[in-house]
């Protein structure tokens, strides 16, 4: 018999997905199992849209992944491009998810992230009621205001109704979980200081012992680049989703101006590359080509494996924000990029979180969302400042207060506390 109390995890994607919720996730049931009974309830592997026969058949598939007791939901496959199949896609994980919150017995706790946008929170309130269970709301990212900020609608009347639902997810949570100083902010203004849900702050991470230093000349990391033609090269690196809350299609206009044949003063080549996938990589891709931008790399999404060597085979990472996106959504890449030791070009809004611990650190340059002559200004001072100290100092400073502050079992921590004070 165990006394452990039962937390049940709504997590929408959970690994082996890419999605970087369902990293963040798998990480934290697996570093509460100590504490708590963990189930979580998540969909089929399905993050890129397409779904592997072996999952197309039953409506629920019962795993269990590293102690950690998975009910996955069978959802129709999507394309990125168009919003319809999206949209089933995500309505079948809301209400397949309520429909699980039945199979998996009683629950202490149940606990939801902001994704799918509002659905994430609704389906965690829905889960308290039906397991009259104690609810922590987590919420990466703030929606409608993330919608409203990038422009994917511009319906008053769809956004209103939006932050409706998820003040009301809010209202009914025991603890509402945020990951930067600036959502805390947004959730006091969201409630005008009246009457706000007992909040928290705990950072996100990265696991320490998995992502850590390695030396240019490592052999997996010569690998990497080998295997995408960036021995002896510069590299400018962006690790994560295309997708639309980054401003990439005017930092690509930024990069442009960089063209094949710049060098660094000890006289390597400088190449920018994107890891990963999402709505904007093919647009990306034709702007490559339609500008003959030879130095740029699209490299597709890696495995958690080799996720170490892709990351250490950047000599600058980019941290980058749309502009309107302070207080509403915060860019967990930036733990992986500290934790690898390699400085941070960061482009994003004063006060936002992850701007805040740059600073804190001194782990790198930052310019404001859409100050193109900054942002400029910093790609060239980190060409002519290539393999100097400064720039390996940068990344030390980083990684040291990494360790000091963000570690994995920091905030792992923090987390279990909260749930069971909520």
């Amino acid at each position: 018999m165990t006394n452990k109390k039962k937390l049940l995890i709504y997590a929408h994607y959970y690994i082996p997905d890419v999605a970087s919720t369902g990293q963040i996730l798998s990480e934290l049931s697996e570093g509460m199992l100590d504490t708590f009974d963990v189930t979580v309830i998540c969909v089929v592997p399905s993050y890129g849209g397409t779904i592997e026969a072996k999952y197309k058949t039953n409506k629920y598939y019962r795993e269990n992944i590293n102690g950690v007791k998975v009910l996955r939901i069978r959802v129709p496959e999507f394309q990125k491009h168009n919003k319809r199949s999206r949209i089933k896609n995500i309505l079948r994980y809301f209400f397949g998810a309520v429909s699980a919150t039945f199979q998996v017995g009683s629950q202490d706790y149940v606990f939801s992230i902001s994704q799918p946008p509002i659905l994430g929170g609704l389906i965690g309130m829905l889960g308290k009621w039906i397991k009259r269970a104690k609810y922590i709301y987590n919420i990466q990212d703030f929606n409608p205001e993330q919608t409203k900020a990038v422009g994917y609608s511009k319906n008053k009347m769809l956004l209103g109704i939006m932050l409706g639902l998820d003040k009301f997810s809010c209202r009914h949570s025991d603890l509402v979980i945020t990951v930067g100083r600036d959502l805390i902010e947004t959730m006091n203004s969201r409630f005008e200081g009246k009457k706000i849900p007992k909040t928290v702050l705990i950072n996100n991470w990265i696991d320490e012992k998995k992502i850590y230093p390695l030396p240019i000349g490592h052999e997996k990391v010569l690998a990497f680049r080998q295997n995408y033609n960036l021995t002896d090269k510069f590299v400018f690196m962006y690790s994560g989703n295309i997708g639309l809350y980054y401003d990439l299609e005017n930092l690509m206009a930024v990069i442009r101006r960089f063209g094949p044949g710049t060098t660094t003063p000890d006289g390597r080549y400088v190449a920018f590359v994107f890891v990963g996938a999402g709505s904007l990589l093919d647009p990306l891709i034709s702007y490559k080509e339609l500008h003959h931008m030879d130095n740029v790399v699209f490299i597709p999404y890696q495995d958690k494996a080799n996720l170490n060597y892709s990351l250490n085979a950047g000599d600058v990472h980019w941290c980058v924000n749309a502009k309107g996106i302070q207080g509403v959504s915060c860019p967990s890449k930036f733990y992986g990029q500290v934790a690898v030791a390699r400085p941070v070009l960061g482009v994003l809004e004063k006060r936002s979180e992850i701007r805040l611990l740059m600073e804190e650190s001194h782990c790198g340059l930052i310019a404001d969302p859409g100050d193109y002559e900054g942002i400029e200004h910093h790609v060239q001072w980190f060409i002519d400042h290539a393999g100097s100290k400064e720039v390996t100092d940068m990344g030390r400073n980083g990684h040291r207060f990494l360790l000091n502050h963000l570690t994995k079992n920091i905030s792992l921590l923090k987390y279990k506390q909260a749930i069971l004070n909520s």
